[in-house]
């Protein structure tokens, strides 16, 4: 039949040429951005579920459209590949991408490091969603098209993160997420670590008792004077004190998880199969691609941002508690010890020196492993998991792999090194505006940055701003401003900064491809050899 390499004027992005039933698919470079061909045989029926301008060739229909959600979804039901599946409990990372447009980069990252990663293209949380003015289909067919552009055939998951409320949940079904990270953090009451017995026990009376379907009395016979042993020798036994502690901390974010996870259930539904699988498979250690499926979900429950770390004992409590409960997981992420602060290397204890606070989450850490395989076995999931560079060959040895990196801005802080090169004015403006906003804008992460550290935009030449991107404070200005950046306006309400930012980044696509995959084969190359 036709081919596509013989049309005259049509750029073609080599990778995403695709035959499949007689036609032809492939996206082409446009002056108006990429844009979706379809060559097939005339009277083709398909041309029915696509959109654009049809013209004949050489005895074909062809056929140029926009990258709209009707062509992603016309595209999705012929190609299985660029529909998101689960993954079970192989090695993974979210590749987490606020623009839209870093698909690619991810995608060259993944490949670069030679296999052994299960990636997740499209994610974003509720919160960051809201931020940047975008709604779940748009985040699952910005990553369908990057998928597509690429060739990608080997699979990717979807991941709905930092879900709050069953409105959210239901939003990120009629998406198609197959990847769903319940967010209690607001349930989890910190101020447990230091209540007297008294708060602790009126805190306890009044916890939600029919949600966690048990009773005080069933409670304490599980758990008090029993000594559970993990496969590294490690002993756990609950005193009183600790129990109710536990209970009081973290007993109202069970049972919200609990809440979501049967809506999410409910809501899945007619995919009877699906949920079916879960049930048999739980926490199995399914580790390879006979989960691969793509009719069913996989969960993750998160508690990292939360005032105070996850002891061993709290992090076994809330496994137990949620497998009593009938919940199934795939990666559970507590809150380790050190500070996980956005766009920066983990940082520890301040009264240890980098070494020893190394080997003091390392200490933590493995115990969390244990209990991770002796629970489970179920991934461990490293969130703020961005830049943390050090952390990475601990995580992969302590886990053998049971984990799941999960990043975000760091894809952003990306957009804005390329930015740096290709436009000086629009970054310093962005950098600017980034200062003003900073006060206000860092309310909601866990960051130190300080605006008197910071460099002042106009004490650096052009050639010298992509330099901000490696300074400590300049750096966390720029990630936790992202929100305010991309849906600022001018007085006329126009996009401030928005329109010039992605036509930069659209009309040098390669340029933002090679910096992302430079930066994230960095992240994933110390899980390679663990994910083996």
């Amino acid at each position: 039949m036709s081919t596509l390499s013989s049309l005259p004027n049509l750029n073609i992005f080599p990778a995403s040429v695709v035959v499949a039933n007689e036609t032809t698919f492939a996206l082409v470079r446009t002056e108006a951005g990429p844009q979706l061909v379809v060559l097939s045989p005339p009277g083709s029926p398909l041309f029915a579920d696509f959109e654009g301008q049809c013209s004949e060739y050489e005895g074909h229909t062809l056929l140029l459209g926009p990258t709209s959600p009707r062509n992603a979804a016309a595209l999705r039901a012929r190609l299985p590949w660029l529909r998101p599946r689960t993954i079970g409990l192989r090695t993974s990372a979210g590749l987490g991408d606020r623009l839209g447009l870093a698909t690619p980069g991810h995608v060259r990252a993944v490949r670069a490091v030679g296999g052994g990663i299960a990636p997740i293209f499209a994610q974003q949380s509720i919160r960051e969603m809201t931020r940047t003015a975008r709604t779940p289909q748009q985040v699952m067919d910005d990553a369908l098209w990057g998928v597509f552009q690429e060739g990608w055939q080997d699979g990717f998951g979807a991941d709905a993160d930092h879900l709050k409320t069953p409105e959210d949940v239901d939003a990120c079904v009629a998406a198609g997420f197959t990847f769903y990270t319940i967010d209690p953090g607001d349930h989890v009451d910190d101020a447990a670590d230091t209540d007297d017995r008294a708060t602790l026990m009126a805190k306890m009376r009044a916890l939600p008792w029919d949600v966690l379907e048990d009773t005080p009395a069933h409670l304490d016979h599980r758990y008090l004077f029993q000594q559970f042993t993990l496969d590294d020798g490690t002993k756990l036994a609950f005193s009183e004190p600790v129990l109710l502690r536990a209970l009081v901390k973290y007993g109202r974010a069970v049972a919200h998880t609990v809440r979501l996870y049967r809506h999410l259930v409910e809501r899945w539904g007619s995919r009877k199969s699906g949920n079916q699988e879960i049930r048999e498979s739980g926490n199995q250690g399914i580790r390879g691609t006979e989960h691969a499926t793509r009719n069913t979900f996989e969960l993750e429950m998160s508690v990292d941002e939360t005032a105070t770390p996850t002891s061993p004992h709290e992090h076994f409590f809330v496994a137990s508690e949620l497998r009593r409960l009938g919940v199934h997981w795939v990666s559970l992420a507590p809150r380790y010890v050190g500070r996980f602060e956005k766009g920066a290397d983990y940082i520890g204890d301040p009264s240890l020196s980098s070494g020893q606070a190394l080997q003091q989450f390392a200490a933590d850490f493995a115990v969390h492993a244990a209990i991770a395989r002796h629970c489970g076995p179920y991934k461990l999931s490293l969130h703020s998991g961005s830049d943390k560079f050090s952390l990475y060959p601990i995580v992969a040895r302590l886990t053998g792999g049971l984990v799941h990196l999960k990043t975000a801005g760091t894809s952003y802080l990306e957009a804005l090194r390329t930015i740096a090169a290709l436009d000086p004015a629009l970054f310093r403006a962005i950098y600017t505006f980034a200062r003003e906003r900073y006060p206000i804008d860092r309310a909601s992460y866990h960051v130190s940055a300080s605006l008197e550290r910071a460099p002042l935009p106009q004490a650096l030449a052009d050639a010298d701003l992509p330099t901000l991107l490696e300074q400590f404070d300049a750096r966390q200005v720029l990630h936790v401003t992202f929100g305010s950046v991309l849906t600022a306006r001018t007085a006329d309400s126009r996009p401030r900064f928005h329109d010039d930012l992605m036509a930069l980044l659209r009309a040098h696509p390669e340029a933002y491809a090679a910096n992302l995959e430079a930066h994230f084969r960095r992240h994933l190359q110390p899980f390679v050899a663990a994910s083996g």
